[in-house]
């Protein structure tokens, strides 16, 4: 049960970020902003609803066991993840957006967790991908959108470097 509460808490946080990103794509847009790769961003966000949706289907239909040595490790994990990506937002700010709009002749950000990392975020994606099905040992979920994460953040993070070569 705690598993499924754990998969509900999160969707509610995509939900927050939905909000949060509706917010700054209407500041973005008003500042000038221009929107890159508008076909594979319907993809990524049916790619983390469905992860969320095969997380509970794979625990319950393929009666996965909690086990402790592992579950816990990746609850820590995406939490983590999670703060780190929340952080990739504060710094980045009005900015921030999981839809590709870029803003011509704004400075790129090199604060934060960008001062290590080009895609702080992405890397936090993916470890949360991986980490959030293995939390209720669901190891094929966790391969399949590790797998699917990756296509996607391939063409997106083309995207993005195309799109910020522009601005």
């Amino acid at each position: 049960m705690f598993y499924y509460l754990f998969i509900v808490l999160i969707g509610l946080e995509r939900l927050v970020e939905l909000v949060v990103s509706r917010r700054n794509a209407k500041w973005s847009f008003a500042q000038g902003g221009r929107e890159f790769g508008q076909g594979h961003y319907p993809v990524m966000v049916a790619m983390h609803a469905l992860l969320l949706v095969s997380c509970v289907v794979e625990v319950s239909t393929m009666h996965r066991p909690f086990l402790p040595w592992l579950g816990w490790p990746m609850v820590a994990i995406v939490a983590l993840s999670t703060a780190v990506r929340w952080w990739c937002v504060s710094v980045l700010g009005k900015h921030w957006n999981p839809r590709l709009i870029v803003i011509q002749g704004a400075p790129l950000v090199r604060r934060g967790p960008y001062r290590w990392v080009h895609h702080p975020n992405y890397t936090a994606v993916a470890v949360e991908v991986a980490a959030l099905p293995l939390v209720h040992s669901a190891w094929l979920t966790a391969i399949v959108f590790s797998i699917a994460n990756a296509l996607v953040l391939t063409v997106r993070i083309h995207a993005e470097n195309t799109a910020l070569g522009y601005a």
